[in-house]
Parts: structure tokens; sequence; C-alpha cells
């Protein structure tokens, strides 16, 4: 049988901390546009202080922190602080294959 769950093209991961009302922003955000993106792009959220080894391995230094990743892991952008809707897609898309 063949599947039907395919890999996402790209993983948008915000990297955030319990008590940043930034973070909530961006969040919410995020949460409006991933319905319009649908399985091309998978969603992650990485609490700073439940990961500190991964964190400081990619360099996160401030959150909210957004970083967009191809599937072989390669860095396709980063931003930090609190995005529009707009610089999220306009991110998105330029960061699709």
């Amino acid at each position: 049988m063949e599947s039907s769950i395919r890999e996402p093209e790209l993983t948008v991961t915000l990297y955030s901390s319990s008590f940043c009302g930034a973070c909530s922003s961006t969040r919410a955000t995020l949460e409006r546009i991933a319905p319009l993106l649908g399985d091309r792009v998978g969603w992650r959220e990485i609490n700073v202080a439940d990961a500190p080894d991964e964190s400081e391995a990619l360099g996160i230094v401030a959150t909210p922190t957004i970083v967009i990743t191809a599937p072989d892991g390669d860095e396709r952008m980063r931003a930090s602080g609190v995005p529009s809707t707009e610089q999220v897609l306009a991110a998105i898309a330029g960061a699709l294959p």
C-alpha cells in the first residue's frame, strides 16, 4: 500500500520562551498562516529553556526567532523579532523549491 503522507517541503521552527509577549504574537501569526500552506510546510515550536543545547548549537540568541529549513536541514531563512503575516509568507515563498 502506498502512503499518501509526504514530507513537508520546508519546516518553520519558532524558537520561543515562556514569558515572551513577542513570542505569543509571532505564534498567532504562524497559526493564521499554517492553514494556508497545507502539508507543504511543517511547523515546530521549541522553547529555548526546554532545549538549550539545540538552541545554543543553532546560535539562537533572541526570542522569538523563526528558522525555515529544507528537508535536508539546510537553513533557508532566519529572522528574529515579530514578523508580519506578509513577511512570513514572502519568506516561505522565497524558500520553497
